[in-house]
């Protein structure tokens, strides 16, 4: 109790500062572009705060999916897809039995490469005909948001985010094939990194750097095999040759949900935050084991929300074009 209170005591008015919350003051307005699935169910926690703070959230969802339904702390626009829920439902889950099945390695490898492309290519199309929607797309530049909040993991939020010349904000875990580190120009040696499914430790011998050298490119080919329709997507809408690794180096800042407590070290940049406990709403005493590793305090939840609700309210705060001066740079929080 002390300890929640010792919080609030000297969190509420920074937040207050930041947020720019006093009499008559007018909150800011978030268009809020989510991924489906648990990517969404992260990221909704994170609306539902900054509409208690005043906030405006308009989520855009399309009208056939999983976990996207109306909430009343947030507004809900959606926009037309190519497919029916039963198509949608049949590709999403009608796959999860595969986890289940005994098969050779190159027989799971070739099948998951089919059905990633699969999904791909639906929310290729869901994002090119919100993307070509011009009565959609003049109702969002009417309404001057202040900032995108967006996972980049479909990229279609991002895309919006730059063709409506938005700052946009990006709320992940990671990006495979290292589009994250490539998009915020971040080093990424192979010497000490340990690559995605490798089971390397930051301490590797001369074959496991190797190894850590050689996975990347079969992941690399997949991303490109399946996440290329965007980047004729983005070609076409912003009328210039585009790359993704330039679609997703368009955010001011990067909220990582994670933390050198999971993940093993490596360089970071001035504008990526890392909230790792975000998702920590409801905790739960400690057992007996744990006490004695136990952080005085223990406010992960509220620590990390101050990181993504102070990095939000600055372009909630300050309504302004995207450009290198409004990025936000981490290490000041």
């Amino acid at each position: 109790m002390a300890t929640g209170l010792q919080f609030s005591l000297w969190v509420l008015p920074v937040l207050l500062l930041f947020l720019g919350i006093r009499p008559g003051a007018e909150g800011g307005k978030v268009l809020v572009v989510p991924m489906e699935g648990s990517h969404w169910l992260s990221m909704r926690k994170v609306v539902q705060e900054l509409s208690a703070r005043g906030h405006q959230a308009v989520v855009l969802a399309p009208e056939v999916s999983m976990h996207m339904k109306g909430a009343d702390f947030f507004t809900l626009r959606t926009y037309a897809t190519p497919y029916t829920q039963e198509e949608y439902d049949q590709l999403m889950l009608g796959q999860s039995q595969m986890v289940f099945e005994e098969m050779h390695f190159l027989k799971i490898y070739f099948k998951t490469i089919a059905i990633v492309k699969q999904v791909s290519l639906l929310f290729e199309k869901s994002c090119a005909g919100l993307l070509h929607n011009k009565e959609l797309i003049r109702s969002l530049n009417a309404s001057s948001f202040d900032v995108v909040l967006t996972d980049p993991i479909y990229p279609c939020g991002s895309l919006l985010a730059e063709y409506l010349s938005v700052p946009a904000v990006y709320f992940l875990r990671r990006i495979p094939c290292d589009w994250d580190l490539e998009g915020t120009q971040c080093p990424n040696p192979s010497s000490y990194i340990p690559r995605m499914l490798t089971r390397n430790s930051d301490h590797m011998t001369f074959l496991q750097r190797v190894k850590n050298m050689l996975y990347p490119l079969t992941l690399k080919y997949i991303c490109d095999y399946s996440l290329s329709p965007y980047e004729r997507l983005a070609s076409e809408i912003l009328q210039r040759e585009t790359s993704l690794v330039d679609v997703f180096s368009y955010a001011s800042v990067w909220l990582f949900r994670g933390d050198f407590v999971m993940d093993y070290p490596s360089p970071i940049m001035p504008n990526m935050v890392f909230i790792g406990g975000i998702n920590c709403a409801h905790r739960k005493p400690l057992s007996q084991v744990c006490m004695g590793a136990r952080v005085p305090g223990g406010a992960c939840f509220s620590k990390t929300f101050f990181q993504v609700l102070t990095c939000l309210s600055i372009f909630l705060k300050i309504p302004t074009s995207h450009s290198p001066s409004n990025s936000l740079w981490g290490d000041k929080y």
